[in-house]
């Protein structure tokens, strides 16, 4: 199934654990520190340094980047180190995550209670999703390098939905 980023209440309600789907639009990667930046930021009351609200944020592990190309191999990063900080940024309003791996019950609660989603990336695959990126510009924390975050324009990026909008999980 091919879907438009940003993803709405009516079209993560259509998607089901197990569905293969392809993105294109804007994703965010951000990683451990930048988590707990943007938590930290959260629970002090502060501005985000961008609006995560009903975006979807990508847990990317890239690698250097070529000359000449967007941005070199970006595979997904374990998705549980981020569990910590996810509930509150699903709480403020992130819609979408993409990792992998399995996620805390906590994580699986807030998915179900903010209508959230929970993609897996395939691991092994940061070549592929290098090519599906036709854009990539730093949005935050520069100071963190690789683990600052991004703004992705994909097209046809390929996950499976790993936790549905009720709570399914093929983790079991």
């Amino acid at each position: 199934m091919k879907v438009t980023l940003p993803l709405t209440d009516e079209i993560i309600s259509k998607l089901k654990t197990g569905d293969e789907v392809f993105l294109t639009g804007t994703l965010y990667s951000a990683r451990d520190q930048a988590h707990q930046r943007l938590f930290k930021l959260l629970e002090e009351g502060k501005d985000l340094p961008i609006d995560l609200k009903g975006e979807t944020v990508f847990y990317m592990g890239p690698a250097p980047t070529p000359d000449g190309k967007i941005i070199g191999s970006c595979g997904p990063t374990t998705a549980y180190r981020m569990d910590p900080f996810t509930p509150l940024l699903l709480d403020y309003g992130l819609k979408g995550m993409i990792g992998k791996g399995a996620r805390a019950q906590e994580v699986s609660d807030a998915i179900v209670r903010n209508r959230g989603i929970y993609f897996y990336a395939y691991g092994g695959c940061g070549a592929l999703y290098a090519e599906k990126i036709k854009k990539n510009e730093l949005v935050a924390f520069e100071d963190l390098g690789p683990e600052a975050i991004y703004k992705l324009e994909v097209e046809d990026f390929p996950v499976v939905v790993a936790i549905d909008s009720t709570g399914e999980n093929i983790y079991g």
